[in-house]
């Protein structure tokens, strides 16, 4: 199932690349919980790509068996995983979901940010041959999100910038005067089972509908946070914002596990030693954490030792936005 989102903001497509990093790292990290669900980041450095150049590598894990519906959980083990692998060469970024367990499940996002309204009909042509994708506009000011993620500090339409005297923003606000630009996301997703394929596909789409209106949403009332900042100041905030997560979400996950599977994990969370288990070793996934390739096919190679913040050893938010 294939679907076009085109979300605009009002801002430059150069503001954004800012705020699309702030946005996320801070967007995981209130997402994240004692529970141990939320976004881990297992790999976050520099990469290149023969036919893209230079640009940033990712690999989270989005621990999230709570947020499925209960007819989804019903096919699941205790703890479940989505593995989510980006490749970021701003403005153009590649963004892979896939689940160990479910190896038929794939979601594929192409994102392109253009600086215009949402009119251009050919950013995405010959990007999947054969399939038709439907346009989806997402305004942020009309489109609401769920009742239980609404704050009145984070509504578009009551907020107003004191930085750069952006919003409140209105009705038709996309076609008035002002910085303007696009995030044109392709989104296939696939999940090939007879019975269940139209009720998951489109399960997900809706996931990524709404995360999207939320943190693009965020990404603008969040703006006086992250404005001025130069891509230094901004990845040294998303670094301590992982630390600071991955921390959270692997302490809960290691009591959680080691007590119901009496497992022995890593500061990382991964099984080391299985004591004597309970239940089938097969509810805990164990991921592989070796270099990916990039999206031309080559193996990923650093940039530079400090071009941006390294992980040791992953949603956005659900389903995040890249």
């Amino acid at each position: 199932m294939l679907k076009e989102y085109r979300i605009c903001m009002p801002m430059t497509v150069e503001e954004y690349h800012i705020g699309q990093l702030y946005m996320i790292a801070r967007h995981s990290a209130e997402q994240s919980d004692d529970k141990g669900e939320g976004v881990e980041t297992i790999v976050n450095e520099p990469c290149e790509d023969p036919k893209y150049g230079k640009g940033q590598y990712a690999e989270k894990r989005i621990h999230l068996t709570s947020k499925l519906p209960s007819w989804i959980r019903s096919y699941m083990p205790r703890f479940i995983y989505v593995t989510e692998k980006s490749w970021n060469f701003y403005p153009y970024t590649i963004t892979e979901y896939t689940c160990s367990i479910i190896p038929k499940f794939c979601v594929k996002i192409w994102t392109r940010y253009e600086n215009n309204n949402g009119s251009n009909n050919n950013v995405h042509a010959g990007t999947c041959p054969g399939e038709t994708a439907t346009i989806d506009f997402i305004d942020i000011a009309t489109d609401e999100v769920r009742p239980h993620q609404y704050k009145e500090d984070e509504d578009p339409c009551k907020f107003r910038s004191v930085k750069t005297g952006r919003g409140p923003l209105s009705s038709g606000w996309r076609d008035q005067a002002g910085p303007i630009m696009c995030s044109y996301k392709l989104v296939q997703v696939s999940f090939p089972v007879f019975g269940l394929q139209t009720r998951v596909e489109d399960f997900v789409h809706k996931e990524v509908r709404n995360i999207n209106v939320l943190s693009h949403r965020q990404a603008f009332v969040w703006m006086d946070e992250w404005h001025g900042w130069t891509m230094s100041d901004v990845r040294a905030y998303e670094a301590r914002m992982q630390e600071t997560t991955n921390l959270k979400i692997r302490q809960a996950l290691k009591s959680q596990v080691s007590g119901e599977y009496e497992m022995e994990l890593d500061d990382e969370g991964n099984v080391v030693k299985e004591l004597s288990s309970s239940r089938s070793s097969s509810s805990v996934s164990t991921p592989s954490t070796g270099r990916a390739t990039t999206p031309s096919g080559g193996a990923t190679t650093p940039v530079s030792a400090d071009a941006a913040p390294k992980q040791g050893s992953y949603f956005s938010s659900f389903f995040k936005l890249s």
